[in-house]
């Protein structure tokens, strides 16, 4: 396996990529969330590069603009699809013997593929999506907050405190409004209802985010794979599950009828 940089453009602003270089006909493109570099949380994107590279598929990452080596304005995910479209665009160019691209993005990565639907992909996984608004404080999930404020309202103690003013009314009041903040914003439940190619949606059950996302997905849904022990990096063994999903995700669109 080699890996090799590869530098490329979005609107004549300089990016950086990494391209860990296979001989199959499929490939990976991993899309970094939040404001993460392409090398990924201690370097976790760097050794699931590798590792699916080693199974034989060609896997491409790379900073958007304004984030790690790349030149210009961090504009966030929810103005990535200029940086996705040539990062996709260089990748086929990099390895014009690949025939189809299946899409990895964890949190907002994942978001910005369902948002940008202009940039079109032959599968996708998406793992914990970003569901919360802006708004809304992130400090805790919906049903995090429930859970924190139903024990609450239970304990005597709690309303003698707040009758006391020993607490803040309005804080509370904020606080069950983001308890019930439970579904997901419609764009996003819409638009990965009309993606296109073979899906899978990862939930790691210990990140918040992806807590967040199941209190309103239906958890029969066959697109869902759940791992009890993940956390939001898929830290640890939880990786080679990640490793897993990503590599039969892979295998379906290889299978896929070329019409």
């Amino acid at each position: 396996m080699t890996r090799r940089h590869v530098a490329f453009e979005v609107l004549g602003e300089g990016c950086a990529g990494s391209l860990d270089e296979a001989t199959g006909k499929i490939g990976l493109l991993i899309i970094s969330g939040g404001n993460e570099t392409r090398a990924g949380a201690f370097g976790g994107q760097a050794r699931l590069a590798a590792r699916i590279a080693a199974a034989g598929y060609p896997v491409f990452r790379f900073d958007r603009r304004g984030i790690g080596d790349s030149e210009g304005a961090n504009r966030s995910y929810r103005n990535s699809g200029e940086d996705i479209a040539a990062a996709l665009a260089t990748f086929r160019r990099e390895v014009p013997a690949m025939q189809r691209v299946v899409a990895f993005g964890n949190c907002d990565g994942a978001s910005a593929i369902v948002l940008h639907r202009n940039v079109t992909f032959d599968a996708q996984v998406l793992a914990n999506p970003w569901v919360f608004e802006e708004s809304i404080s992130t400090d805790m999930a919906p049903a995090e907050v429930r859970e924190r404020y139903a024990s609450r309202l239970k304990d005597p103690r709690q309303w003698l405190r707040l009758l006391r003013g020993e607490f803040s009314l309005a804080k509370l009041l904020r606080g069950l409004s983001q308890a019930a903040a439970s579904q997901p914003a419609n764009s996003l439940a819409a638009g990965i209802a009309g993606l296109s190619g073979p899906t899978r949606i990862l939930i790691a059950r210990r990140d918040r985010t992806g807590r967040a996302f199941m209190e309103s997905w239906d958890r029969s849904d066959p697109l869902l794979q759940i791992h009890e022990n993940a956390d939001h990096g898929f830290s640890g063994d939880a990786l080679k599950w990640l490793e897993m999903q990503l590599i039969s995700t892979l295998e379906e669109t290889d299978k896929l009828d070329m019409g």
